[in-house]
């Protein structure tokens, strides 16, 4: 009676070959559970650097921005008195920065970055030219260097957070894995002690189902080493 509890020798052997390969399995999916996490890690402390440069970038648009703006009222401030008292060109006409004046002598002193704002904008005529632009900040010749390196390190932390969302739910997946060939292993080592022939086949099938699923999945994922 003993030895119809007894698997047959092939499948014995079947099951001792899928216990082998799933602790196998086991071990290789803890493996690459860590590496992606390191990954992941890895990925966030490249996301929170940019982020932290992206902050300073902005800070220096802003500076830049503010003294652009100071520079223009007090350039436009002197240009306005300069032509009350007529000693600048009328409105109509070309503007031609005099360094004698205090107007010519903020305008050499305005930023690289702004200058050409503010030519391309005198050169519209805006205090006779209803259609010119309100001020040089409209125009698009206006552009900050700081302002574009915020924003490009802002898609560099998004990108990277992305990634370690990836690495995580790969990490997640080879864990899952783990598990899904730990169930393979409890099956295949109870089907033996089973005291009935249906109750071993069923659980020698889902044995071998189960890692059978457990490889196919794990050899789609990717890997790193």
């Amino acid at each position: 009676m003993g030895d119809d509890w007894k698997l047959p020798s092939w499948m014995d052997l079947v099951l001792t070959i899928v216990m082998a390969l799933a602790a196998v399995g086991t071990a290789w999916a803890g493996f690459q559970s860590a590496k992606w996490s390191g990954f992941q890690a890895i990925a966030f402390a490249e996301a929170g650097a940019a982020r932290t440069e992206s902050a300073k970038a902005a800070t220096d648009a802003g500076q830049d921005r503010l003294k652009d703006l100071v520079a223009y009222t007090s350039w436009i401030g002197a240009l306005q008195e300069e032509i009350i008292a007529g000693t600048s060109p009328r409105p109509e006409g070309d503007y031609v920065p005099d360094s004698d004046e205090v107007s010519g002598f903020l305008y050499e002193r305005f930023r690289p970055e702004f200058k050409p704002a503010v030519d391309g904008w005198v050169a519209t005529h805006p205090l006779v030219n209803a259609a010119a632009p309100a001020t040089p900040f409209d125009m698009p010749e206006y552009t900050l260097e700081s302002e574009a390196l915020a924003d490009e390190l802002v898609a560099k932390a998004e990108a990277a957070t992305a990634e370690a969302h990836a690495n995580n739910q790969r990490s997640d997946n080879y864990v899952f894995m783990a598990v899904v060939l730990a169930l393979a292993l409890f099956f295949a080592g109870v089907a033996g002690r089973m005291r009935t022939r249906r109750s071993q086949w069923i659980l020698s099938g889902a044995a071998v189902a189960t890692f059978l699923g457990a490889a196919v999945v794990i050899l789609a994922l990717p890997k790193t080493f």
